[in-house]
């Protein structure tokens, strides 16, 4: 089987679940595509663009298909995840190129379809759970020299924003037990695993409801400000909780969570954030758009103003926190005054690290059957490059400002450029590349050596631009001890 993964960090962890499902049933991995019987896409519905992508590439499938010779089992081509979900029909009539279609919650039935792929019929199953979460499935890590992983906690979102597919695609919400994350978490620290990055579409809303006695606790509040399209849900245990229990697993591994969203922020985490040396002093906090007018037609539940004061009390509870978020420009309805309430949103906040896109009307959604998607493609495109070049501007301040200090960096390996240099991550989860050299060990414990990926360097930092630092390593050390002598 050959696997291909496009889109999100979620569909990531999907391909790790679903390749895990089909080792159990005597299926081998290939890296290359022309050994290949079985060809895997893991595909993504966000925008149009995405699932072009896919289209395209079905289209080179069908000609190795074509090509593959007569003594050879027929090549057979699955379609999995969100764009299976969202165009399960389309998708297995057009041109008749698609053996296997399945949904973000029926991996566990691959084996299955693809034995009756076999006989030469289409099979599909699209099926969305309302339980799913694959909590006993510990999937089989791929990424890359294995000093980073990334551990899914919930699927499925209930917030309904108007412009977003991920509740149809994806289902509603659930989480999974926390014992089968720390479960999880465990074996990757076992692994030597550095940084684990726990997931879900609405990461903070976490709500583990397998263990009876907390079934009927109080949900937490809002962030103030803030509302949301449901009910508040009481019971389980909930993020905090999970945060705190995660973080105690291994003090030598860095936590990261996304995506959240910015209403499920209750002091707790924040206090947890601060207090834990592991966990990262990063958040990411979508704001999607800087004028009200345009949030409440994506019905965001929170004003512009609720936003900033959020943003606010995050830096004030967390010295020195690094911010992302994610923008869509172009919105039904968005005026150019709206338009220019974002560019100024990007400078008064001044984020580390943004995602930026041109909105991209999607069907099922509320915006498709309420709204018209009324500004014209120049235009968007137009924003979007003012939207990009301000966050850039920002960005670049914003890191200039890390010039002269020394950072803590995770190395991941050599930098994609040089071979002579090393690149890696700080906390703020910014890119960090610096000369790869003989380095003394902070603990003096072993020899002077080169780093290696998972090894935490201290960086000072020479130069910043938007998207990385630069600077001179002056040793390895531990995180415990980085943290001790801050």
């Amino acid at each position: 089987v050959y696997l291909e993964t496009y889109g999100c960090q979620m569909n990531v962890s999907d391909t790790e679940i679903a390749w895990a499902i089909l080792q159990k049933s005597g299926y081998a991995r290939t890296r290359e595509l022309d050994e290949a019987d079985v060809v895997l896409l893991v595909t993504c519905s966000v925008r149009e663009k995405a699932e072009q992508t896919i289209w395209n590439r079905l289209q080179h499938l069908k000609a190795l298909k074509a090509r593959r010779p007569q003594a050879r089992a027929p090549l057979r081509i699955g379609i999995l995840g969100c764009m299976a979900e969202r165009l399960k029909e389309e998708i297995l009539h057009r041109e008749k190129l698609v053996d296997v279609v399945a949904g973000p919650d029926a991996y566990r039935d691959l084996p299955r379809l693809l034995a009756v792929a076999e006989s030469g019929q289409q099979a599909a199953n699209v099926l969305l759970s309302l339980d799913e979460t694959y909590a006993d499935i510990l999937p089989v890590q791929t990424s890359a020299g294995g000093t980073t992983a990334f551990v899914s906690i919930m699927r499925g979102c209930d917030n309904m924003c108007s412009y977003c597919i991920v509740p149809f695609t994806r289902g509603r919400e659930r989480s999974r037990p926390i014992a089968s994350i720390l479960q999880e978490v465990r074996m990757l620290s076992d692994q030597g695993v550095k940084e684990v990055t726990l997931l879900g579409q609405n990461v903070n809303s976490f709500r583990d409801l397998s263990e009876v006695q907390f079934q009927s606790v109080a949900a937490p509040g809002l962030s103030r400000g803030f509302s949301t399209v449901y009910k508040a849900k009481p019971g389980g245990l909930r993020f905090s909780h999970l945060l705190d229990q995660v973080s105690r697993i291994d003090p030598e591994m860095r936590i990261r969570f996304t995506s959240p969203h910015p209403k499920d922020f209750p002091d707790e985490v924040l206090q947890l954030i601060q207090e834990r040396h592991n966990i990262c002093k990063q958040l990411h906090l979508p704001a999607q758009s800087g004028s009200t007018r345009v949030l409440e037609a994506m019905r965001r539940g929170y004003t512009r103003e609720a936003y900033l004061e959020l943003v606010h009390h995050v830096r004030d509870s967390i010295p020195g926190v690094s911010l992302s978020s994610d923008f869509i420009t172009g919105f039904c309805g968005e005026t150019e005054e709206d338009h220019q309430q974002t560019v100024s949103l990007l400078r008064e906040v001044r984020y580390n690290v943004g995602f930026l896109f041109a909105y991209s009307m999607r069907q099922k959604t509320r915006a498709h059957h309420r709204l018209q998607d009324d500004v014209p493609t120049d235009v968007k495109q137009r924003r979007l490059e003012q939207l990009i070049a301000t966050f850039r501007e920002e960005a670049a301040r914003a890191n200039a400002a890390l010039v002269g200090q020394t950072q803590l960096v995770l190395v991941e390996g050599p930098s994609k450029r040089s071979a002579s240099e090393l690149c890696g991550r700080n906390d703020g989860n910014i890119k960090v590349i610096f000369p790869d050299t003989e380095l003394e060990d902070a603990a003096e414990c072993g020899a002077p050596g080169r780093a290696q990926p998972g090894d935490y360097v201290m960086v000072k930092v020479t130069s910043a631009s938007s998207q990385t630092l630069r600077g001179v390593p002056l040793c390895r050390t531990t995180l415990s001890r980085a943290a001790a002598s801050h």
